[in-house]
């Protein structure tokens, strides 16, 4: 466990990605406001590869706040996966109707399946909740009034942690779907590998 909690902690500052110094954009239709949006970090700066920003400049304040969300799901995501592989889970009754406990839910992708579908419901319920009334789903800006960590945050330091989380968020999105996809085509769970021996390279 204490080797999962450490590759946490520096998984966590792996893809923290400088500000990039704004470059030119290669279109004109692309506009300054664009560059010096969130996210517009090295290597890539400005990366549309399918010209989004060009053919549709108006849904870009949606299109960042979406990848952001998906980033904040996937960083749960992940840390979920981890430490519920690592074992910890909580104690007692999932669903004391189906007898199912926290313990009995399958680790990886497969766990879900457990979930009996009031369990599944509750879930949609409690982010549509989240969504529309404990925050503002049409707050593009990801400031919920939270803070970081109790701390306001202002200025350049603002900037600073919210081009971390994005980026974070973006390996996170590519992290899960691995971590599913491998568990789907190889049958063996993430802790199962470990046990194994065949984490990250193995036979």
């Amino acid at each position: 466990k204490a080797a999962v909690l450490a590759l946490l902690a520096t998984s966590a500052t792996a893809f923290m990605g400088a500000p990039v110094a704004h470059r030119a954009a290669r279109s004109g239709a692309i506009s300054m406001v664009v560059e010096e949006e969130l996210g517009c970090t090295r290597p890539l700066g400005v990366w549309d590869p399918q010209g989004f920003i060009t053919k549709e400049p108006e849904k870009f304040a949606r299109r960042r706040a979406v990848e952001r969300k998906h980033g904040r799901i996937a960083m749960a995501a992940v840390v979920g996966l981890i430490t519920h592989e690592a074992g910890i889970e909580f104690p007692g009754y999932l669903s004391k109707t189906n007898d199912i406990k926290f313990s009995d839910v399958r680790d990886g992708i497969y766990g879900i399946l457990d979930v009996p579908p009031a369990g599944i419901a509750q879930i949609i319920i409690f982010i549509g909740l989240l969504e529309t009334v404990v925050w503002d789903g049409f707050n593009y800006s990801g400031d919920y009034g939270t803070g970081y960590f109790g701390k306001k945050l202002e200025g350049e330091e603002k900037v600073a942690k919210l081009n971390i989380e994005l980026n974070n968020g973006r390996a996170a999105m590519a992290g899960i779907l691995g971590a599913m996809a491998d568990e789907f085509i190889t049958g063996t769970t993430f802790a199962e590998k470990i046990s194994a021996g065949t984490w990250p390279i193995g036979a």
